[in-house]
């Protein structure tokens, strides 16, 4: 009898969490299509949709007694999902890029990434410090976790997919600064984690291993491997070896390889996901497998946001939500009102984009899935107490929290204000 599983147990019984959890799934992974499939006409995005039902999820459990996931215990656990959800996400955003790899052509990335990233880290580990009273090594951990833009949440102000991408600037701008700053990071994070960890003698060691070798080996890795996938692929369908209903699946085969190779040799994963897609979709760009590609790779960056925000919804609590304090809540205005706007604007001064456009690609700096992952690396670290590493995690599900709710409401309307062609998920769809 102790074979036989709880919903299959003999006379009148009710079902277990299990069964309960599968019903749950099921209502989740329904209401996820139609949020999907509506997001296009719609001043919502689904992430919003998601993030609520992962705090009725959170109501549930706790109603249940069933234990939450811990984000101080089970840091790993977040870590791991969220990076599958943006290498993914990267690789996909590399795919869809077209224009010329050129400092010209690729300006306002170069604005993005130079000025306005350093810039959003220094004012928010500035704020931690000062206002929040985070030791300097938590807040620069903070400002380099909720400075990148999220190439997961941002595909509604992204640009389309390979063959019908709309690579107006101000799309084109935040695509790039999504696939890019979400490696590049990186090193912030770990400066961080040194100032806070190491007593003396480490900016050699990082500026050598984190900075110059993990940068320009994660670049070199993702580029060859993107181009050698699709070699690969263009081959193995010319000789009849593919079948083009399973294109789909290379994108997760290719950017699982190219990630895994890329941390073998102690290198940004990012970085080489975004560089994987760049250099896969330039080999012979005009072949028919890179459009089933990225639907693949969309499908399965959908899912995982969807898990993800759900998964981090139902962490939430009103104590959690109360940690940050005052302080924390403000930093939420604070960076989505002031510091990304003010930094674009100003590192924008002279660049040929209209008022609008500028204050489009300033407007949507959207946080999510990204800054949990590296939240996740920095807490598991175990360099910082554990009062700062919660003030961390709850700070970033503020912003990110926040985030998701007014650039989700703001997606859409605004790009159809400014004129811009539908987006990349509004393409698909």
């Amino acid at each position: 009898m102790d074979l036989i599983s709880p919903a299959a147990a003999p006379g009148f019984g009710f079902a277990d969490i299990y069964a309960i959890g599968l019903l749950a799934a099921g209502i989740a992974l329904l209401v996820g299509v139609v949020a999907l499939s509506r997001e296009g006409d719609r001043a919502f995005s689904s992430a919003i949709v998601y993030l609520l039902m992962g705090a009725l999820f959170s109501i549930g459990l706790q109603a249940l007694g069933v234990g939450l996931i811990d984000p101080l215990q089970d840091t790993e656990l977040i870590e791991r999902a969220a990076e599958f959800a943006v290498i993914v996400a990267l690789f996909s955003a590399g795919i869809r890029l077209d224009r010329p790899l050129s400092r010209a052509g690729w300006r306002s990335t170069i604005r993005l990434i130079g000025i306005v990233m350093p810039l959003t880290i220094a004012g928010v580990a500035l704020f931690g410090h000062l206002a929040m009273g985070l030791s300097w090594g938590a807040a620069i951990v903070l400002g380099a976790v909720l400075a990148p833009t999220d190439p997961v949440l941002a595909g509604e102000v992204q640009v389309g997919p390979p063959g019908e991408a709309s690579e107006d600037e101000p799309r084109f701008a935040l695509t790039s600064e999504a696939g890019l700053n979400d490696g590049l990071a990186f090193p912030f994070v770990f400066l961080g984690i040194f100032v806070a960890g190491s007593e003396g003698g480490w900016f050699g060691e990082w500026l050598l291993a984190d900075v110059l070798y993990a940068i320009g080996v994660g670049f070199a890795i993702g580029a060859l491997g993107g181009w050698a996938l699709g070699a690969a692929t263009a081959w193995l369908r010319q000789n009849e070896w593919l079948l083009a209903e399973y294109d789909g699946w290379l994108a997760i085969a290719g950017v699982l390889a190219i990630y895994g190779a890329t941390e073998i040799a102690g290198a940004y994963g990012f970085l080489a996901a975004f560089a994987g897609g760049l250099a896969f979709r330039r080999r012979e760009r005009e072949h028919e497998y890179h459009r089933p590609v990225h639907e693949g790779a969309s499908i399965v960056e959908k899912v995982s946001e969807l898990a993800l925000v759900l998964m981090i919804g139902s962490t939430i609590t009103i104590s959690g939500l109360l940690e940050p304090g005052l302080a924390g809540w403000a930093l939420a205005a604070i960076l989505i009102f002031a510091i990304r706007p003010v930094a674009v604007i100003a590192s924008f001064a002279g660049a040929p984009l209209r008022r609008m456009e500028r204050l489009f690609v300033a407007w949507f700096g959207v946080r999510g899935i990204g800054s949990f992952y590296y939240a996740a690396v920095a807490i598991g670290a175990g360099v910082f107490s554990s009062a700062e590493a919660e003030t961390i995690y709850w700070t970033v599900v503020v912003c990110a929290g926040v985030s998701i709710i007014l650039h989700g409401l703001t997606a859409t309307p605004a790009s159809r204000a400014l004129g811009l062609k539908e987006g990349a998920r509004a393409e698909e769809g």
